[in-house]
């Protein structure tokens, strides 16, 4: 966990900086929903502002080259569909804890070492050839559940701050049993998020689009 906090600490002012970013976008008329950790969500449906996240969602579907191509983990992308396809008839609660515990075994790489850029969002090709950090395993969990037929609406990859260790970090969130419960690499369960008490959220994205949090 040491590492991984010390990966995610990189995109903290990064994040910091997103985030004034965000409140001077001109105010569109939006739903207000629930929120999590105690802040309010407020609906836009407009992903300009996220090019990264929007050039995920254009590639995602990508497929790998060949096992044995040179690339340094290429053959996990065939384990991860093999796991896919393992989960697909299994219980709702089954297959989030699996896709939890199964994604976070893979190593923890910053992006300035992986990429050579400060901050890259991978999509799950490259995560499995080439590992990933924090977003990164978000995404993943979250098209494995898509993969697997959950719905986008039940799902956000969260964008936060760790108010303990005040770093910048990313989970996925997904509304289950009218709760929304945590699918995080820093925790190897998968946990209603009303048990964390020390993230802050700043934004979260989907394919339909994303939310900004104030303090209610």
């Amino acid at each position: 966990m040491k590492l991984k906090t010390l990966v995610c600490s990189q995109k903290f002012l990064k994040a910091s900086v997103l985030a004034v970013g965000l409140l001077a976008v001109p105010h569109i008329p939006s739903a207000e929903a629930v929120g999590i950790f105690g802040f309010k969500a407020y609906e836009h449906k407009d992903l300009k502002p996220f090019p990264k996240w929007r050039k995920v969602l254009d590639t995602y579907k990508d497929q790998p080259g060949a096992c044995g191509n040179g690339q340094l983990n290429a053959c996990a992308y065939k384990k991860w569909q093999e796991l896919v396809d393992e989960l697909k008839d299994k219980p709702k609660k089954f297959q989030l804890a699996k896709v939890n515990s199964y994604i976070n075994l893979y190593r923890y790489i910053l992006d300035p070492i992986n990429w050579g850029v400060k901050d890259y969002w991978a999509i799950p090709k490259e995560f499995f050839a080439k590992f990933g950090d924090c977003e990164d395993y978000a995404i993943v969990k979250y098209f494995t559940l898509r993969a697997l037929g959950w719905k986008a609406e039940e799902m956000q990859i969260l964008v936060l701050q760790d108010m303990n260790l005040r770093i910048a970090h990313a989970i996925l969130t997904v509304e289950f049993e009218n709760k929304k419960m945590v699918l995080d690499n820093q925790i190897g369960l998968v946990i209603d998020s009303k048990r964390i008490r020390h993230y802050r959220p700043i934004y979260a994205v989907n394919e339909n689009g994303w939310w900004r949090y104030k303090p209610r």
